[in-house]
């Protein structure tokens, strides 16, 4: 098998592409910057195509050696022929390849091996030749002895052995299994007992649906109820047209008799059903992890390249009601200066007190805009604010605060303030991540963020592995600044880590901001190859060379030199202008790679600072409590959660209202993420009010 070849016919992209990824992976190239840099040798592919490429290829080698394993212990068993070699190596689907293995893996003594051992294999045989119930009871009785004590005993051993030759015949389990994946029906029913425990999940008490049309969200509810002792669930398909069906697929080898027919019902009932819902099962969790951490990731994606707000004085709220607000004053570059805490809400009520104090913080400090960590007594504490300050241009704006606790008690959080308590630090956070959320939110552990639902449900190391992913490739979109980026966002910049991070940061420190890129060299550990991986996405705002502030990588200078030279024209002439001639193109396309070319013109001549959008200031509702919507009623909301079946929708109470996927559009939405962003303003309209499970139903249309 030719991994290269195979992943070609998989992703439609040209097997010299793909050659020429993989080497330049094994050379230590990044995903941002082969897909940034190196568009002439993999034939202009994005990340996407790139990142599903290395999966593909990672996938693939460890096929290719659970298949080398696979002929090793057949080998080494003595029973590998010539023929049973060609179809494990000709076979491309896993369960194919676990079938061929199955009559050959060492497993526990099953009943039917008991039964050889017995001696009964020569009766099974019978039983699976003869019609004659007569002559195979005869034939039984020769087999009493030892352990066997009567003929039942021996016709018994005999089934066994049957039912799992039957089990393992490699037509029978094609058939079954294309039975299960057409027709399989996912069932579940709630245990005795755990109906008021599982309210929750009360959709899924008495559920039945075909497992075709199962959507993600589902399958991971079902899944958590189970483990969760709440739910029965189960896979299964018409058992009478599946025995039915082995009948046919066995006929040509098996005799007609009732002994045949106990064998194949046992071996279904026994061994093939089990075998195979367990089968669905993990197929089912395997897609329904892939998609929803596929959602996921574009909601985390979303997150880090949420529109920031500036470089704006920040007034910070972490809310709260017995312990009081924590407030955190941060200037223009997100540097903490001052902190106190105020009591607005029961119990103590000190609402006179908590006005006088934010607006001398707001007069001494010039704050020009609040954040308000959208947590417990979030909604309050925002509307006290808007109320205080709605005849001044200061903005007030909800702040997402998951994970802001993580970061308080984090490493680097007490890097950053160790004399500061774990609550002041949340509200920092708090503060900016509206300056800068990418910046801040790269701090923590992207799956304490809150990116879904059923997070913790998925796999993990999948999670882990798409969701660093995404971080990686936002850092490398967005860019960093060089001279003011904290290690933690360093560390994500392509080919760095949090070591060569650190050493930026110290170097720094000590020898005073950077003016060229090139004095990254200089970094500790940093070489050659690290430099040409990272320097394209480290910018320097007031560099000695215009250059260092786009995203032109040093490696192509000297064509941009030439380039000013064929143009009659001075670096600070185009930057920024559409002042590069045709001609001019024309000529260095004659003698250099042409996605090269057009990559530097694009950014000379609009350099790409900072991709993300401003940030604006939503618009709320007047209502304050689920208790105040009614059926019909027209509102403003910002979208702050996405899944699969629906947006969730903040309109200003305490439960996000759901818009179904339904109620999305009035064309049909097939992809949720290509119709509506987090933090995105919609108007909607609210379709029912269930005051009693505290939900909200939305629609856009």
């Amino acid at each position: 098998m030719n991994i290269t070849n195979q992943i070609s016919k998989e992703l439609n992209i040209s097997s010299k592409n793909i050659e020429k990824v993989l080497e330049l992976f094994k050379e230590g190239g990044t995903i941002p910057f082969v897909a940034r840099y190196r568009k002439e040798a993999t034939g202009n592919l994005d990340e996407v195509q790139l990142i599903n490429i290395k999966d593909k290829h990672t996938y693939w080698e460890g096929f290719l050696k659970r298949k080398a394993s696979i002929l090793e212990s057949i080998a080494s068993q003595g029973k590998l022929t010539t023929d049973l070699e060609a179809k494990i190596k000709a076979v491309l689907v896993l369960t194919e390849l676990e079938d061929l293995y199955l009559p050959y893996k060492q497993k526990r003594k099953t009943k039917g091996e008991k039964a050889i051992e017995q001696g009964l294999k020569p009766l099974a045989i019978f039983i699976q030749k003869n019609q004659s119930s007569n002559d195979i009871k005869d034939k039984a009785l020769s087999f009493v002895k030892g352990e066997i004590e009567d003929d039942k005993q021996a016709i018994d051993g005999a089934v066994n052995i049957l039912s799992e030759w039957i089990s393992e015949d490699k037509w029978v389990r094609d058939q079954l299994r294309g039975q299960f994946q057409r027709f399989a029906v996912a069932s579940s029913k709630v245990k005795r007992g755990k109906k008021e425990e599982g309210e929750k999940y009360k959709d899924y008490f008495e559920f039945s649906e075909k497992v075709q049309r199962m959507a993600s969200h589902r399958v991971l509810a079902l899944f958590r109820a189970e483990k969760e002792g709440i739910l029965s669930f189960s896979v299964n398909v018409d058992e009478e047209r599946v025995i039915q069906n082995i009948h046919h697929k066995i006929s040509r080898n098996y005799a007609s008799n009732t002994l045949v027919d106990r064998a194949v019902t046992e071996s279904y009932k026994r061994i093939l059903q089990p075998n195979f819902e367990s089968e669905i099962k993990k197929e089912l969790k395997e897609k329904a992890d892939v998609d929803s951490i596929g959602v996921f990731a574009e909601n985390l994606k979303q997150l880090l390249l949420q529109s920031p707000l500036g470089a704006k004085n920040i007034m910070a709220i972490d809310p709260g009601f017995r312990s009081g607000c924590k407030v955190a004053v941060l200037n223009k570059n997100g540097d903490f200066t001052e902190n106190v805490t105020i009591f607005p809400h029961p119990p103590q009520n000190k609402i006179e007190e908590t006005k006088k104090t934010l607006l001398q913080l707001v007069q001494k400090n010039n704050i020009e805009a609040i954040a308000v960590g959208n947590g417990t007594a979030g909604l309050e504490t925002e509307k006290l604010c808007r109320d205080l300050f709605k005849e001044t241009d200061i903005q007030v704006f909800s702040v997402n605060e998951a994970g802001a606790s993580i970061y308080s008690a984090s490493e680097i959080a007490r890097d950053e303030f160790p004399e500061l308590d774990l609550t002041v630090r949340g509200a920092i956070s708090i503060g900016r991540r509206l300056i800068d959320p990418l910046a801040e939110l790269v701090k923590i552990d992207a799956k304490s963020i809150g990116v879904g639902q059923y997070q913790h449900d998925v796999n993990q190391p999948l999670l882990k592995q798409k969701l660093n992913e995404v971080v990686a490739s936002c850092v490398n979109h967005v860019g960093v600044e060089l001279n003011t980026a904290s290690y933690p966002i360093l560390s994500h910049v392509s080919g760095l880590g949090t070591t060569l991070a650190k050493n930026i940061v110290a170097y720094r420190e000590e020898n005073g901001d950077f003016t060229e890129r090139k004095q990254l060299l200089k970094v500790p550990k940093m070489g050659k190859k690290t430099y040409e991986q990272a320097a394209g996405f480290l910018r320097i705002e007031k560099g000695k060379n215009p250059l260092d502030n786009t995203i032109i990588h040093p490696e192509t200078y000297k064509l941009v030199a030439e380039l000013l030279k064929l143009n009659n024209s001075k670096i600070n002439d185009v930057i920024g202008k559409q002042l590069i001639s045709d001609a001019t193109i024309n000529a260095l396309k004659e003698k250099y790679d042409g996605y090269t070319i057009d990559f530097i013109v694009n950014e000379l001549q609009k350099p790409t600072i900072d991709p993300r959008e401003p940030l604006e200031e939503a618009t709320y509702n007047s209502i304050d409590s689920i208790e105040g919507l009614q059926v019909g009623m027209q509102l403003t909301g910002t979208i702050n959660n996405i899944t699969n079946f629906g947006a969730f929708v903040n309109i200003g109470i305490k439960e996000s209202g759901l818009v179904h996927i339904s109620e999305i559009s009035n064309t049909f939405v097939s992809n949720i993420q290509e119709v509506v962003k987090l933090n995105q303003q919609v108007d909607v309209t609210v379709l029912s009010v269930d005051l009693a499970r505290k939900r909200v139903q939305l629609s856009m249309k």
